[in-house]
């Protein structure tokens, strides 16, 4: 006879009125609200990655966050049978390791030399080296209003640079690279889904970033303390949290109306520079991340139009 205690029945009530009315919600509105959560739950990862990239090597604090990932997925591969992992496109799951390791590594040692709002603004550039990259190496035709809006993004990035001006940080080279890497892990996911299933894709991304951090990181170790410790953990439990809620979410609603939701990680990101860093950005970075998330809403759309246009004909 089991002695464990049993929910309280009015408890039970409480939750199942709950999850009826969250159930009679639209997918899309449901869809946002993982986004939104999944958002914040990322920036503070950002956060706490900039917080010990003060007294921790970026290297150690990247191979805790993959490691996470890879504990958090083996069990799930376990139970679904080692079958699932079965592939002929390692090749593949390589360069998505490569370039996602590379993007986050980028990532993280911006956050830590340059404010954190620039850092994910810029980050959010990627729609518009898609479509770079798109015309240079896919010989895609973009169009006049697609290449406009692309330009008009770009002076976006400039506006947070300042290229030319006294207030140049290198470490802005550092978080654009970022976003080409990024770049290159949407790519080969795109190829990869068309065979693989998405456990097969997440776990060998796991395997391969926490390889290729595990070298690097072991030179480089310095033994945190218990606070930091914590605080390492928290980091990769946010990460691996943040990025399912949002991949729920998506997977909610409709890709046109929940991903511009995503776009709350650059208001978190600028709110939170305000109170735990004490960053105050200038107004160059709040006018280039209007252009920036204006011009990335705009490819968006135009880019499922193009879609549902394609779905009709």
């Amino acid at each position: 006879m089991s002695n464990s205690p049993k929910p309280h029945p009015s408890l039970l009530l409480v939750y199942s009125r709950i999850l009826e009315r969250w159930n009679l919600i639209s997918p899309n509105v449901r869809g946002a609200c993982f986004v939104i959560v999944g958002a914040f739950l990322l920036i503070v990862m950002a956060s706490l990655v900039k917080h010990l990239g003060k007294t921790l090597p970026a290297f150690e604090v990247l191979f805790v966050r993959f490691l996470a990932g890879l504990i958090v997925i083996t069990p799930l591969v376990w139970k679904m049978g080692f079958k699932i992992i079965a592939t002929s496109k390692l090749h593949l799951h390589a360069a998505r390791g490569f370039v996602g390791f590379m993007g986050n590594l980028c990532f993280f040692f911006a956050l830590i030399h340059i404010t954190l709002a620039d850092t994910v603004t810029i980050q959010f550039s990627r729609p518009m080296v898609m479509i770079l990259v798109a015309a240079l190496f896919l010989n895609e035709a973009i169009g006049l209003k697609r290449g406009m809006v692309t330009i008009l993004g770009f002076s976006g990035i400039l506006l947070i640079t300042k290229p030319f001006g006294d207030g140049f940080d290198p470490w802005f080279i550092v978080a654009l690279g970022g976003t080409v890497f990024g770049t290159g892990v949407v790519l080969t996911i795109k190829l990869l889904s068309r065979t693989e299933e998405t456990v097969t894709i997440m776990f060998y991304f796991a395997l391969f970033t926490t390889l290729l951090a595990f070298i690097p990181a072991m030179i480089v170790w310095e033994t945190p303390t218990w606070t930091e410790f914590i605080l390492l953990i928290l980091t990769g439990t946010l990460g691996i949290v943040g990025q399912g809620l949002f991949t729920h979410g998506v997977g909610l609603g409709e890709t046109s109306f929940v991903m511009p939701f995503d776009y709350m990680r650059i208001v978190y990101a600028f709110v939170l520079g305000v109170i735990w860093f004490s960053e105050t950005p200038g107004w160059w970075s709040y006018g280039g991340a209007a252009i920036i998330i204006g011009s990335s809403v705009y490819l968006l759309r135009t880019e499922n139009s193009q879609k549902a246009m394609a779905k009709d004909s």
